[in-house]
This record gives structure tokens, sequence and C-alpha cells, in this order.
């Protein structure tokens, strides 16, 4: 590890490679004891990053998971939209589980925009409008937190000083909504609720951007931690099935106010196979028995939602992607322990539409149609490898199964994951 650290330099990024739910939280663990401040920089509490310490099971929403380490500062960007409620409860969960001085290990951005009981409410709404075309959103209201936003009648944090402004706003935006979406909003039960936590929440708040600018240029380390994952990304994902915020390496400068030439080395992380939550292109979903017991192994089901995720095998094109566009230096292959016991394992390695090579992931229901994938397969193993200690433990099928995705995906596979366990890693 301390090899990898040093070739990645000062500040490092965490991308998902793929749909989300790769296991990036398990890796920012590793990692962020040996970081100084982990900064959160984009989305809100629909991400969910799960960490399993000694068999206790802790799971973050908009807190950086690296704030497991006693020590570590944990940041809330502005390019995020928070929860307040949520974020409170969260502070008080990990409290209870051992964390006693987290609140003064966290700092929000005064401009991080306020996610409300409306915007989740609203999110419900428009799923349901849209029947069978639905997105398929975790229901939490990020998407029309960001579209207040960009509408410029968003709520910031920094709200909260001025009380008089931050009920006025919520009544205005409660009426606009309430009239535009027919729903029955009530505002001072929003206003009773944010201003009870009011003064536990403006310890926390900061001009996030200034902090990380200082501490940067004294030579503190920071690890960026993405939420979701590069082809979710609102401009580079599979629009319009992505989320609603930019999610991939350049969403740092953006989330954060960090300069380009301040991020040092880019980590993406990847399963061994593939997944995805709700609607959307898929174009390595398995279908059938098969893909229910890739699930059932691989326990996918959502960390904030619950539900069942797509499975399918790995897509070496999408990923290529991922890497070629976020500026990946290396590959996390998480996950890789849950493909023990398949007889045979595919990876996409080629797209073709009309006859012709592509190298994204189509987004119109006509192109998927006729979307050709090519596939090679590799032959499996039935070994255990959960308490292999390096590479050269892997069974030798499983190794050649690692570098041939190596090579499809034109980056190097440095850290692989064969477990739960935080200690559950293999570096290369």
């Amino acid at each position: 590890m301390d090899k990898i650290l040093n070739d990645l330099g000062q500040n490092v990024a965490i991308i998902g490679a793929q749909w989300g739910d790769e296991g990036k939280g398990k890796l920012v663990d590793s990692f962020s004891g040996h970081f100084d401040i982990v900064a959160r920089f984009s989305g809100g509490a629909n991400a969910g990053h799960t960490i399993v310490v000694d068999g206790k099971k802790y799971v973050f929403h908009i807190l950086p998971s690296g704030l497991l380490h006693k020590g570590t500062i944990g940041v809330i960007g502005n390019g995020t939209v928070v929860d307040l409620l949520d974020m409170a409860k969260e502070l008080d969960d990990l409290k209870d589980s051992g964390l006693a001085d987290i609140d003064s290990r966290v700092k929000i951005s005064l401009r991080a925009h306020v996610l409300l009981d409306y915007h989740k409410k609203i999110d419900n709404e428009l799923e349901r409008r849209k029947g069978d075309k639905k997105i398929g959103t975790t229901g939490r209201g990020i998407g029309p937190a960001y579209a207040d936003k960009a509408a410029r009648r968003g709520i910031r944090c920094e709200d909260l000083l001025d009380e008089e402004l931050f009920v006025e706003k919520i009544r205005e935006n409660c009426a606009l909504h309430a009239k535009l979406y027919d729903l029955d909003l009530d505002p001072e039960e929003e206003i009773a609720k944010l201003l009870k936590i009011k003064d536990r929440i403006k310890p926390l708040l900061c001009d996030t951007r200034k902090f990380l600018y200082e501490e940067i240029k004294k030579g503190k380390k920071v690890l960026f931690e993405g939420a979701q994952a590069h082809q979710l990304d609102l401009d580079h994902g599979t629009y319009p099935f992505v989320t609603s915020s930019p999610v991939s390496t350049g969403g740092i400068c953006t989330g954060l106010g960090v300069a380009p030439r301040n991020i040092s080395g880019v980590i993406g992380i990847a399963k061994a196979y593939c997944t995805r939550v709700g609607s959307g292109p898929f174009p390595t979903e398995i279908g059938g028995d098969q893909e229910e017991d890739l699930r059932q192994r691989g326990h996918e089901f959502g960390a904030t939602t619950g539900r069942p995720r797509r499975c399918g095998w790995f897509d070496a094109v999408a990923v290529r992607n991922s890497v070629e566009t976020a500026g990946m230096d290396m590959i996390n292959l998480t996950k890789l322990d849950v493909l023990s016991g398949f007889g045979e394992i595919k990876v996409a390695t080629k797209y073709i539409l009309d006859g012709k090579e592509i190298f994204s992931v189509p987004t119109t229901r006509k192109a998927m149609r006729k979307l050709e994938v090519e596939y090679q397969t590799f032959p499996g193993w039935d070994e255990d490898i959960s308490n292999a200690k390096s590479f050269d433990d892997l069974p030798e099928n499983a190794r050649n199964y690692v570098l041939a995705v190596e090579k499809l995906i034109d980056c190097p596979i440095r850290a692989i994951g064969i477990g739960v366990e935080r200690t559950a890693i293999l570096f290369r």
C-alpha cells in the first residue's frame, strides 16, 4: 500500500468506474488513515458506503466514510446537497457506535445546498408520473434539490445563519412546489424540524474551499471521496439514467473549489462483475437464475434503499471509458471472491452498433436494442480466496482473469478486494 500511496501523491481521488456500489467506502476506509482530510464533493444521502470492522457494519450516507479513523477530518463540500436532519441522525448513530468526537471532525460548506422533505415528496411524485419510464431514483430528493440549485432558488447551509431569510425561503419554495406538483406541503413543520437542530449544525459550517486551500498549502494530505460513479455522472454517464451532479473527477474542482493541479492521483473502483440500481442501459446484464445467484453471492442489495441490484458480467468497454475520461491511474478491483464457484466468467470486450465499433454505452432505447456485445470467456475457479495474503496466493485462473481485465481496460489493477472485512484487500 505504501508504494501505491507514494506513487499517487499528496491528494488522491477515489472514483467509481461503473454504476456505483463498487465498494468505494472500503478503500476510502483502508486509505484514509494515511490522509489528514477526507472530502465529499457531490451527491447527498443517496450514497451508501458500507464498512465492516471486526464484524461490525458501519453505513455512511453523506458523511465521509474515512471518519472511522480517529483524527481524520471529514469535509462536506459545496457541491453536495445535505439533508441536515439525516446528517444529525448519522452523527448520533456514529457516536453511539463509539466515535465520540465525530462532531469536532466534520466541516460542512456554507455553500452546500440543504435538501428538505419537500424535495423527497417531489422526487417520488415525479417518479410516479413517469410510470414505466421512471429513472429509478433512490427517492431521497437529490434530483429536485439540484433542480432548485440550478433554478437559483435553492437554500444553502449559510442561510441557517439568517433565520428570517431561511424561514422566508422555505415558505416561498413550499408555495411554489405545492402549486407546480399539486402536493400538500407544510412549510411550518419543515421549519420547526430544522430550527430544532440549527444550533447543532451551525458549529460545523465553514468556508471549506478556503480550509482545503490552506491545508493543502501546508502539505496536508486530502482524499477526495466520490459518490455514485463515472457512468452515473450527469454529463458523462448514461443520461438521463444518471445522478444529478458531476460525480467524476471534474466534480472535485467544482464541488470543493480545489484547483485541478491539486489532484495528484485518481483511483478507479470497479467490481469484478457489474451491478446497477434502477433503470437505464446495462449492456452486460445477465438475467435469469444466474443473475439471481450472483446477486445472492454478492449480497447485491442497496445500502441506502435495500433494493436488489441488477447484475451482469464485467464490462471492459464501460470501465475503459471511465478510465480514459476520469484520468484513472489505477483500479481497485473489488469482490473478486464473489466469482469463486462460477465455471465460466465472461467479460464484455467490444460494442458494435450498426456494424461499427463504439466506445461508450449507448443511451437511447433504439441503440440499446441494436447493440451487439462481444464477450471473452474465462475459466473460473472453485477455491475460497478470502484468506489469500498476496496476488500470488490466488488460484491461477483468478490471476489470469485479473491480468486479462487489466489489459482490456488499459489501466493497472493494483488493489483487489477478496472479502467484506476492511483488511480483505490485496495490493500489487
